[in-house]
């Protein structure tokens, strides 16, 4: 394992290896569904928030305000009536493909295994 001597920082918060900043960006009960969400394309507020379930609009927009923070969300807004606001990642969004691929196929390996016992 390699241990880091550099510190590494994103919105005035400092963590001292990239996994710890890596792991930041998830935490959150609602941010890796919204990121799932996202990976199928482009997606409205109304359209995110009927899609996950037990999700708060006010926990939804929090998460979502800091996952566009982060640089993983990109927020479009159009100048109409009734507003209309679109929610995409951006390229370091869609970078987490792989991540969230590999994660949900060791979730899937974990809760098979831990069925068996």
């Amino acid at each position: 394992m390699t241990v880091y001597q550099e510190m590494y920082e994103i919105n005035g918060k400092q963590f001292q290896c990239p996994i710890e900043l890596s792991v930041s960006i998830f935490s959150g009960k609602w941010k890796t569904t919204i990121i799932c969400q996202l990976l199928e394309g482009k997606k409205r507020y109304g359209e995110l928030h009927r899609n996950i379930a037990g999700v708060t609009q006010k926990m939804l927009a929090e998460q979502l305000r800091e996952l566009e923070e982060a640089g993983i969300v990109h927020r479009e807004v159009y100048p109409v009536i009734p507003p209309k606001v679109e929610y995409e990642l951006t390229d370091l969004g869609e970078g987490l493909r792989p991540v969230v691929q590999y994660l949900q196929e060791w979730g899937m390996n974990f809760g098979s295994n831990t069925r068996e016992e």
